[in-house]
């Protein structure tokens, strides 16, 4: 494995509390599970895996109230086999008053965070290309800015500013705050692709860093 730290910055964030329920309103600072896509937005494989270590959080935390407008359908899984087929139209318009729903939101707002996480290169896969090979693939699209879909911050509407850090570089320290995060979603257990499961893990930010527990609680 090797480590790579990546620079994350936006002018909204949301991390969604899964215990909040309709009301979406955002953890303290990003889940390792968010930090894990916007690695995977710049380079994925099935040969890799990306792990999460450290969070380091650069700008004060920041808060804000929005209403937004949101549909309170969602689309089945017949709906969507038969638009495959070409038999019916799988859409759901926002802008149809039957649809659209207000809901509040509490997000975080002017958030830039320093990612750290390793490269993980399966040893089962069935090619022979090293793993340097892999390395050099994901700083090269990070350094020109490339990725396979684009960077958000929690919800899609929400994108962000990606750079690759370098090893050499000045870097600004994090934020001096400490205060214990509570539990919060490591990321989704997929040993059984039926039925995945939340894994949980006690998030403690010291000085503005939260370093990500190998072992998380169910």
């Amino acid at each position: 494995m090797k480590r790579f730290c990546i620079e994350v910055t936006g002018e909204f964030a949301c991390f969604t509390r899964p215990e909040m329920k309709v009301e979406r309103v955002s953890y303290d600072v990003i889940t390792p599970s968010a930090a894990r896509a916007v690695f995977e937005s710049i380079f994925w494989k099935p040969a890799v895996r990306w792990h999460v270590r450290r969070i380091e959080v650069l700008r004060p935390i920041k808060w804000i109230n929005l209403r937004r407008n949101e549909v309170k359908s969602k689309v089945s899984v017949s709906t969507v086999l038969a638009a495959m087929n070409g038999r019916d139209d799988a859409s759901i318009y926002a802008d149809e008053p039957e649809e659209r729903v207000q809901r509040a939101g509490l997000f975080l707002r002017d958030v830039a965070y320093r990612l750290h996480a390793d490269l993980d290169v399966r040893t089962d896969r069935g090619d022979p290309e090293p793993p340097q090979k892999f390395h050099a693939m994901f700083e090269r699209r990070a350094r020109a800015g490339q990725c396979v879909n684009q960077p958000y911050l929690g919800c899609r509407e929400f994108a962000a500013d990606v750079r690759l850090v370098e090893a050499d570089a000045p870097q600004p320290p994090p934020i001096d705050e400490t205060r214990d995060l509570g539990w919060m979603l490591h990321d989704m257990d997929f040993t059984n692709p039926a039925d995945p499961q939340p894994v949980f893990f006690r998030a403690q930010m010291n000085r503005g860093v939260v370093n990500v527990e190998d072992g998380a609680a169910r």
